[in-house]
């Protein structure tokens, strides 16, 4: 009998996470790197959110909390989700989790069962597959492609949805592409979800990049667009993104009552409430101004010209230009079966980042990682200088492989 449990061997470590390290480690030793692997922002926290957070400390808010969330927060998220969705809900549809990661993880952990069947877009962000596997799920890659710009097809999702389908997970804009979708882009995937034979289908929305949208392009939510799928979706979000806290460790999700109670049960066991400060401080950045976010927008959208342009200049790169996030996800097609001057063949994306590390000191994210291949994220999240210079790297990189 072995040690270490047999669910284990059903997942990997999660890739964007191991590159970030493995470029840490590699600067602790004294090289040069750019690290452009990691989702997120560059800004720091807005002073009034570390202000609130201070404050709970100074008043002894230190202990304890409810296990999904002081009243406070239900009450600001139930106010965030009519004030920018149009969705109704109460502080008991709600649940409040350590990440959006984690209050993904109590969902699906909640409700599968050993063959149910979790369809999400392709690519798509690394964690979701690793997650329905250690629940004993099956995941169902449903397949986009950059001429569609990384829209999911109606026809194709129905295509994908069987009889053992549990969830379809919907992310947008997406990480890893930046792909986002208009409301009657959503509307047409649920239509799909509407027909009485997919109607035992439940939506999963992870909504976290909801506020970086470029271009004009407005928000929607699928609850939001098709209300009659309120009973049967889950409308998660978090702070870490468009509010620079990544680290704070904070992740929210509304929808229908049993399900929220399912998740409780499992988190009660798990790591209990998240950080008592870090709720405070979420009470004031959904309830404080909002202003910051268009103002750091304006920043990504520098940066996302800049990277796009640059990628388009570099051999066998293809670059599209995404709508949403902070992240492009250039086709690295044309380097496929070319040598470095080091002697190594790029036979796969990884093979591509691997040596763009060791030899340029670009850490980048591969393809295959996000199930869409042969490509790699970058994350520009980062300084004009950082991103610039990185950018220079790749080309060189491109143009010396023969």
């Amino acid at each position: 009998m072995g040690f270490f449990a047999d669910s284990l061997n059903r997942i990997q470590p999660s890739a964007t996470i191991a590159v970030s390290t493995k470029a840490r480690q590699l600067k602790a030793q004294g090289r040069d790197i750019i690290s452009l692997s990691a989702g997120e922002p560059d800004f720091d926290t807005p002073q009034n959110i570390k202000d609130a957070a201070k404050k709970a400390l100074d008043e002894g808010k230190t202990k304890y909390t409810d296990v999904d969330g002081i009243p406070e927060l239900k009450a600001a998220i139930c106010a965030k989700f009519k004030r920018d969705n149009g969705l109704d809900y109460k502080p008991s549809q709600v649940s409040v989790g350590t990440g959006g990661k984690q209050v993904l993880y109590n969902a699906l952990l909640a409700t599968l069962n050993p063959g149910d069947e979790v369809i999400m877009p392709a690519p798509c962000w690394v964690s979701y597959a690793d997650i329905v596997l250690l629940g004993g799920g099956t995941p169902v890659f449903a397949e986009t492609t950059a001429a569609d710009g990384y829209r999911l097809r109606p026809e194709v999702l129905d295509k994908a949805i069987t009889p053992k389908t549990k969830w379809f997970v919907f992310n947008a804009p997406s990480n890893p592409t930046g792909a986002a979708y208009s409301a009657e882009d959503i509307k047409k995937l649920t239509d799909v979800l509407m027909q009485p034979k997919n109607a035992h289908v439940w939506v999963l929305t992870d909504d976290m990049y909801e506020h970086l949208l470029y271009d004009g392009l407005k928000f929607f939510t699928p609850a939001q667009v098709e209300p009659r799928l309120y009973d049967r979706t889950l409308t998660m979000n978090g702070l870490s993104k468009a509010y620079c806290m990544t680290g704070w460790r904070l992740g929210y999700a509304a929808g229908p009552e049993p399900l929220i109670k399912a998740m409780c049960k499992l988190q009660s066991q798990s790591t209990s409430n998240p950080s008592s400060i870090t709720q405070w401080a979420a009470v004031e950045a959904l309830n404080g101004p909002q202003d910051f976010i268009a103002v750091n927008n304006a920043k990504f959208v520098e940066r996302r010209d800049l990277v796009v342009s640059m990628l388009n200049q570099a051999k066998g790169i293809t670059c599209p230009k995404p709508e949403g996030a902070f992240y492009v996800y250039p086709s690295c097609a044309g380097t496929i079966g070319k040598t470095t001057p080091k002697g190594v063949t790029i036979k796969t994306d990884e093979d591509f980042v691997t040596a763009l590390l060791e030899e340029e000191g670009v850490a980048v994210v591969h393809g295959a990682a996000f199930a869409g291949s042969p490509a790699f994220r970058i994350s520009y999240a980062a300084s004009t200088e950082n991103l610039t210079e990185a950018c220079k790297r790749i080309q060189r990189f491109c143009g010396n492989l023969r």
